[in-house]
């Protein structure tokens, strides 16, 4: 999906008219994004635990799912019906973690799959703490250049120095398998501290048309501190409360 269109369907939003729901565990992190989000952009966000979720989600701009323990069915339907229906819902980080391979529709939704099996042979594996550098891989794209003040270039596979920022004491998922196309936003670098391997995956970050609406997610996000994070925070805005300039 290209710039354009991808743009043309955010601004048939009304994005500045209505407010940004966040579904949220870990309430202080998303207290710094919502912050994020009304002084970069002027937009108001409510938060809500998925227990306390309105009933009817149309009205609301953007959907944001910051869940880090069980999405209880009544939540996984809901948030799947309101980007199916025209939507856009933006999940964050652990919203695809392991603890959601219980969920009936989660995975299947998002057309994504977690294997089995040890890190070496293609399993699923996250590692916390870590040292976790994000890569821009859509230069042409809004959500990761307008404004986007990366401050380090990242060697990244054979694309050369690519421009990116850094994370301390993060978490890192390995091998998230995409099993329908989407385009990427954003790559990750991690070096194991015990074996010394290096990972590249072009996991960090991502869309997708899912019926009449998309379904996005950034990796990111283990604690407030890191939405605080300059470049990440600017991502962020982007994608859940902006489309892109004439």
């Amino acid at each position: 999906m290209t710039l354009a269109v991808f743009g043309m369907a955010l601004s048939c939003s009304a994005l500045a008219a209505a407010d940004v729901l966040i579904v949220a565990d870990e309430v202080p992190a998303m207290e710094v994004l919502a912050g994020k989000l009304k002084a970069a952009a002027g937009v108001q966000s409510t938060i809500v635990q998925q227990t306390a979720m309105p009933a009817d989600l149309s009205k609301y701009s953007a959907l944001v799912v910051y869940i880090h323990r069980t999405i209880g069915e009544p939540a996984e339907k809901a948030f799947i019906n309101y980007a199916e229906s025209g939507g856009r819902l933006v999940l964050l980080h652990h919203s695809i973690s392991s603890g959601k391979r219980a969920n009936n529709y989660w995975f299947p939704f998002l057309k994504i799959s977690l294997p089995a099996g040890s890190l070496e042979q293609g399993g699923y594996k996250y590692f916390d703490p870590a040292v976790m550098e994000i890569v821009n891989l859509a230069p042409r794209e809004f959500i990761t250049t307008h404004k986007v003040a990366y401050d380090r270039k990242v060697s990244y596979r054979d694309q050369g120095e690519l421009p990116g920022f850094r994370l301390e004491d993060t978490e890192v998922y390995l091998n998230h398998v995409l099993t329908a196309p989407r385009t990427v936003l954003l790559g990750l670098k991690f070096t194991d501290p015990k074996s010394g391997q290096t990972y590249m995956q072009d996991r960090a970050g991502w869309y997708m048309k899912t019926g009449q609406g998309w379904v996005m997610y950034f990796m990111a996000g283990h604690g407030a501190r890191e939405f605080e994070h300059p470049a990440y925070a600017q991502i962020l805005v982007n994608a859940i409360a902006s489309g892109p300039k004439p």
